[in-house]
């Protein structure tokens, strides 16, 4: 059956539990749109299983018109509440009730673990409770009938991100951005007075936060649940602490989770290390504990495109669930929305908690996850070790770092981790200033692991950066590797990154210099490069223009009868337009990969013309800056401005330069550290197996690669074989992620002519243990 014809004759209810979180009201305006969008009946449940138990006006028919502005209001507009009623039977025997009496038998509930055991429990006890309910007269046989079976789909909204199987819960995204506003703020003062602050953040049985956060920030220290510190933590803090100030920093930060443990299971608060700090060191020494400040506020840009996204995937597993299939969650793996059983991630999750309460902490990591792992011991390689003395050696290698083409937010905290990474291994490492144009001037100077000290929540481009191409300067450039004898090159940048880097493997037969190992990581906020689903800097552009797209939506809303025109950046690439228009709730996308035509500009005159027929009295309308060279922005606000008149004005917005500047989100300080640090690895290894008899030559296609998130992991492409899915004229990939996304926009904004692309819905596999 067509997915827009799956939900006819259907109901669908949706409900939120457990504590809030910043892009729940994403997830239920997409449930409800794509839901109404497929022919199905959609209620909301409001004050979670409170309302379902209770009914009457609790359990509401949902409008499209009545989730419009919801995306950017933080919390749950629906209501959340603890209801004990559920807990019991009779309590569950009300709610079904209530369901059967409006024809529902599909839930989607969003909350925390303990939300969803309580949904997987009640459709265990469906046909019980049905069997009671018509034994009692409450219900007809012909209701039993209709009702016979209740699909269950879960999503997990919580800021803590505990819940095993999905590599982000919604909030999670959202919560950190608060963090890391006050850690930034804090910075600034802890330098002028040279203090140490200890910032306490939420987590009382996972320390996702506290990790995430000591990562973005460059943490000195960072106290999570799962991995209390060894005996003795006390006096390693106080030598650590002392020996950054030794070398030169003004600062020391601290983060602490507030479910934070000793070995012996022992609360660690964040009063005691400032008393430990002060009494052993003497330092000015300030706590912060920001409690429900990390709840409140507007959703980040991703956790509403994640809200979005598991809403769509959520109706789409109701929709085509079968009989006595078990309940599923729909989960985040990568990039990829997937659907796992929904008790073996609550069992995963429980199994942490007994792990932790066994002092098993090892096991306690490797059951949160693989991307848990992975940032724990990224952490504590760039953090929480001194510097190794370099000893000469075979294995001592010297590695570059230079920035290429357009600045981005993230650029530093990649060259941060690439250089503290190389150190680690022994290597030394050297700064190229101004890109391309710098490697052939000479300006190569050697860094230090205290010479990237602070970097991470730098935006722009510490090092500085060209778009200059080499490939008029390679005899140049050839002379200063030699020179300052560069055995390895990591170049951070965007599609002149990428070119470039193409320009100086091609050029290996004619300089030997440059054969040498070569890996490009991808930065630029257009999220153009092949062979990376993204790109560091582009999700600091979307939060960018998601906020200011707030704004204009908040003017619109205000004035009555408007329509904005935003033109945003990306050359050719439409990822920053499709994906803000996702995050912002726009009326359309105009993108350069989906071919539009007069009559396509028509369709959307004539849809927002009838939209101010209704209570929802404005218009956004995202542009790609090279969407199309006749259709230009200026062309558009014409041509809406004349086709409007009478009903609505028109306004244009073209956001520029603003895009690439800021600091840079969470994310980007995250994805840069990740990439910094395993592109320095790779080239760890590539040296050693490209150096023999005292002599380095790396000249076979896999010793140049570009470094890319593909679906669900970082992996190494080669260059050259890229060059086969690159569109040069335009600067884009031939083939892009992104583009199954397009429809989602179209459907949410009610643009009945568009169908949604279900050939990417996964079926509902098996979650692996990382321990396994």
């Amino acid at each position: 059956m067509e997915a827009d014809l799956m939900g006819v004759g259907r109901a669908i209810a949706v409900l939120t539990s457990g504590g809030d979180a910043q892009g729940m009201n994403a997830a239920v305006r997409a449930i409800v749109r794509v839901g109404i969008h497929t022919g199905a009946r959609v209620f909301l449940v409001h004050e979670g299983y409170q309302g379902l138990v209770d009914g009457g006006d609790h359990i509401k028919r949902a409008t499209w018109a009545g989730v419009s502005m919801m995306i950017q209001l933080g919390g749950t507009v629906i209501g959340s509440a603890r209801c004990k009623d559920f807990r019991e039977r009779e309590g569950r025997m009300k709610a079904a009730l209530n369901l059967v009496k409006l024809g529902i038998t599909n839930l989607c509930v969003i909350g925390g673990d303990g939300s969803l055991t309580g949904a997987n429990m009640f459709k265990t006890e469906w046909c019980d409770l049905l069997s009671d309910l018509l034994k009692d007269g409450k219900i007809t046989a012909e209701e039993a009938k209709q009702s016979k079976y209740l699909n269950i789909v879960g999503m997990v909204g919580s800021i803590d991100n505990d819940f095993c199987g999905t590599d982000m819960t919604i909030g999670t995204d959202s919560a950190l951005h608060r963090i890391i506003e006050v850690v930034d703020a804090i910075t600034t003062t802890a330098q002028s007075h040279q203090r140490t602050f200890i910032l306490e953040v939420m987590g009382r049985h996972c320390g996702y936060l506290a990790m995430a956060t000591a990562l973005a920030c460059g943490a000195d220290w960072v106290f999570i649940p799962e991995m209390p510190p060894e005996e003795g933590w006390q006096t390693h803090l106080c030598r650590r602490l002392s020996d950054q100030r030794g070398r030169g920093c003004r600062l020391n930060v601290i983060i602490v989770a507030e479910g934070a443990i000793t070995r012996e299971g022992k609360p660690i608060t964040s009063e005691e290390i400032k008393t430990l700090v002060t009494d052993k060191l003497g330092f000015d020494t300030r706590t912060t504990v920001l409690g429900h400040v990390q709840r409140g506020g507007t959703p980040s840009a991703f956790d509403r495109i994640l809200g979005s996204r598991m809403g769509v995937e959520a109706v789409m597993t109701l929709l085509e669930a079968i009989p006595d299939i078990p309940a599923s969650v729909v989960s985040l793996s990568g990039n990829q929305a997937i659907r796992l059983p929904l008790m073996d991630c609550v069992q995963m999750t429980k199994d942490v908690t007994t792990a932790m309460a066994e002092r098993r902490f090892d096991d306690a990591i490797k059951l949160r996850g693989k991307s848990f792992v992975n940032c724990w011991n990224l952490y504590k390689q760039l953090a929480h070790i001194n510097p190794p003395e370099r000893k000469e050696d075979a294995h001592t290698f010297n590695m570059a770092v230079l920035n290429v083409g357009a600045p981005c937010a993230g650029m530093n905290a990649a060259v941060r981790a690439a250089v503290r990474m190389g150190i680690i291994h022994g290597n030394h490492m050297f700064a190229v200033h101004d890109g391309f144009d710098g490697l052939a001037q000479g300006q190569i100077e050697p860094i230090c692991w205290t010479g990237v000290s602070g970097w991470t929540g730098k935006g722009g481009s510490m090092l500085g950066t060209k778009r200059t191409l080499p490939d008029k300067r390679l005899v140049e450039i050839a002379a200063n590797l030699k020179k300052n004898k560069i055995q390895a090159l990591v170049i951070i940048g965007g599609f002149e990154a990428y070119v470039g880097s193409l320009q100086l493997i091609k050029a290996r037969e004619r300089h030997g210099e440059l054969c040498i190992p070569i890996v490009v990581i991808p930065a630029t906020v257009s999220n153009n490069i092949p062979g990376s689903d993204f790109s560091i800097g582009a999700d600091t552009a979307l939060n960018t223009i998601t906020a200011t797209c707030d704004r204009i939506k908040q003017s619109a809303a205000g004035t009555k009868r408007r329509v904005f025109i935003v033109e945003t950046m990306g050359g050719y690439c439409g990822y920053l337009a499709t994906m803000a228009g996702l995050a912002a709730g726009a009326d359309d996308a105009y993108i350069y990969e989906e071919k539009f035509t007069i009559r396509d500009v028509e369709m959307n005159v004539v849809h927002l013309i009838e939209k101010m027929k209704t209570d929802v009295k404005r218009g956004l309308i995202l542009r790609n800056e090279n969407c199309n060279s006749n259709y230009s922005t200026d062309f558009l606000f014409n041509l809406y401005s004349e086709e409007g008149k009478g009903t609505f004005d028109c306004r244009k917005n073209v956001l520029g330069h603003m895009q690439q500047g800021g600091t840079p989100t969470p994310f980007d300080r995250n994805f840069a550290t990740k990439m910094g640090a395993k592109a320095v690895q790779w080239l760890n290894e590539k040296l050693k197996e490209c150096y023999k008899g005292g002599v380095l030559f790396a000249n076979a296609p896999e010793t140049s690669c570009m470094l890319g998130m593909t679906k669900r992991e970082l992996t190494f492409h080669p260059l050259a074989g890229l060059a086969d899915e690159t569109d040069f004229e335009h600067r884009i990939p031939k083939t892009q992620w992104w583009h199954k996304i397009c429809p989602i926009v179209k459907i949410l904004a009610k643009h009945h002519d568009v169908r949604l692309d279900t050939s990417d819905h996964a079926a509902i596999e098996q979650i692996i243990c990382s321990k396994c």
